[in-house]
């Protein structure tokens, strides 16, 4: 036996019945009667009470006869087995998982500190129960793994000085980093009868070490590319006003006044400082 079996029990109702029948019965013929033929049926009685198992709403018994696996009884209500069996309680619920926060390398070889939350279950109890020697700390240990090598492949974000063309960060990519961070530990837990239903990251942030560093630098790649839009759109408007200048021969400019014109407007648009206007009360040449 490979695999979960599931396990028809008998009504554990009508072997309670039989139980507190045979029980009190023996007790109380025993008393009226005083015959020792009734301490056989005490015995007998008690020989059926190991014999009954309740199994609550999504919940497991695993049943091993002198270690031989006989099956798994799934079904919830009072139920009757071979009282020699060995009973193992394994519960079928959804559980969260929230992993410590690990010091991990991205791919581009930066510290950061990482976490997981994981909802998991347990898919087929005989993996659980034979294939892997402590299910649940299997599961810390893998998610730890999972987590380690999920941070090696993607870099923590994307810095166009670094010379990347990745699509997917951590920082940014959050739906994409958390299915592959579910692929993996999928093909991890599977070999424990584990079924993922939700893996994605619950913490992320670069070490102490070097967060202050990096938070400059994303600072100083977020000015760099406020500029580049301010310079982007600063030439339009220069072009522009040079192009209906022209069309509406309101000044004839020539290359002197027109590299002066470009200069003075460049220079107000792309400031970070309201600019102080001069008023020339003289000619153009003045």
């Amino acid at each position: 036996m490979t695999q979960e079996k599931d396990l028809h029990a008998s009504n554990g109702y009508i072997m309670l019945f039989v139980f507190l029948l045979l029980f009190f019965g023996s007790i109380i013929g025993f008393i009226i009667l005083n015959n020792a033929w009734f301490i056989l049926g005490i015995i007998i009685s008690l020989f059926i009470l190991p014999g009954l198992i309740l199994v609550n709403p999504n919940g497991s018994r695993v049943l091993l006869l002198f270690g031989d696996y006989k099956g798994t009884v799934k079904k919830n209500g009072l139920f009757w087995v071979n009282p020699f069996y060995t009973k193992k309680k394994i519960s079928l619920r959804a559980r969260n998982f929230d992993s410590e926060r690990l010091k991990v390398n991205d791919k581009l070889g930066n510290p950061v500190m990482i976490s997981t939350i994981l909802v998991w279950r347990v898919r087929d109890t005989y993996k659980a129960s034979f294939d892997v020697d402590n299910y649940e700390n299997f599961v810390v240990v893998q998610t730890d793994a999972a987590v380690r090598k999920l941070a090696s492949l993607y870099p923590y974000d994307n810095f166009a000085d670094e010379g990347l063309d990745e699509d997917i960060t951590l920082r940014s990519s959050v739906n994409e980093v958390s299915d592959a961070l579910e692929k993996e530990l999928e093909e991890r837990l599977n070999i424990a009868g584990i079924e993922v239903l939700e893996a994605r990251i619950g913490y992320l942030a670069y070490a102490n070490e070097i967060a202050s560093a990096m938070l400059k630098r994303q600072q100083a790649t977020a000015i760099v590319a406020a500029r580049h839009k301010i310079v982007q759109g600063a030439v339009g408007m220069v072009e522009m006003a040079l192009h209906q200048l022209s069309e509406k021969n309101l000044v004839d400019l020539d290359a002197e006044r027109r590299a002066a014109m470009v200069s003075n407007l460049m220079v107000v648009l792309c400031s970070d400082k309201d600019a102080t206007p001069v008023v020339n009360a003289g000619t153009l040449n003045h």
